[in-house]
């Protein structure tokens, strides 16, 4: 099979009592209303991997898990993850094989309606360069789901992950698409919804991947300690612990 056939099988493969006239909330429903909502939104880089669990031991290690939770239309762990934490909350928007033009245009609306968020994490792309997606549309879809975020919730905290290399193909979209980020985010941040960027491509080695497009444990471990140093950061601001 061809280096192309290979990255693109592994692409491909990248959630009334009423006691008075007044209504009372249940009280699981008012527990789950008060924890700070997160969605891991993403493609399979999200969905079939394990550095959201461990981003999750992160929470719990710092005493805040029991006040938030993952959210998404998906609840899964397709790589039976086994994080210190055995309870972690497995709820994430990752769609393997999804573009970010895609995620943007037709579905992101209807998730945060479904399942909104106070912050959202994501790492996109991958699959639009491999697609042939250029830079710019890449960017207008990055533009496109950050202003839907906000008419969903207008202080939702944002975390942009620079997307992990490929040992397989072409790195040039990649890295054009990286390189355009960062200029991009600090033409979008504000303080009522910042948007602050993870660095998950800096010393990520070929070798960090499994299969020349997903994270191996020690890749997944890379992306924990870039992502989860801002998440627990977001999280004492908005909780207001800092």
């Amino acid at each position: 099979m061809h280096t192309s056939q290979l990255l693109a099988a592994a692409v491909a493969f990248a959630g009334l009592a009423i006691a008075s006239p007044v209504q009372v909330q249940p009280v699981e429903e008012r527990q789950t209303a008060q924890k700070l909502r997160i969605m891991p939104l993403g493609d399979s880089i999200t969905e079939i991997t394990c550095w959201r669990a461990l981003v999750w031991d992160q929470l719990a290690e710092a005493k805040l898990a029991d006040q938030v939770q993952y959210v998404g239309s998906q609840n899964s762990n397709p790589q039976n993850c086994k994080p210190a934490t055995a309870n972690w909350d497995q709820h994430h928007e990752g769609h393997s094989g999804w573009l970010a033009v895609d995620i943007a245009n037709n579905y992101l609306t209807g998730w945060l309606q479904k399942t909104p968020a106070d912050i959202v994490m994501f790492m996109l792309g991958t699959n639009d360069v491999f697609r042939g997606k250029s830079t710019a549309d890449i960017i207008a879809a990055y533009t496109k789901m950050v202003n839907i975020m906000r008419a969903s919730n207008p202080k939702t905290k944002i975390i942009v992950d620079l997307v992990i290399p490929l040992s397989a193909g072409s790195s040039s979209g990649i890295t054009a698409l990286n390189a355009a980020i960062p200029a991009w985010a600090k033409g979008l941040n504000s303080t009522e919804s910042p948007i602050i960027l993870a660095d998950c491509n800096t010393g990520f080695k070929t070798s960090d991947l499994r299969d020349g497009v997903h994270p191996n444990a020690s890749g997944d471990k890379i992306i924990a300690s870039r992502v989860g140093p801002l998440l627990l950061n977001y999280v004492r601001q908005s909780l207001g612990k800092q």
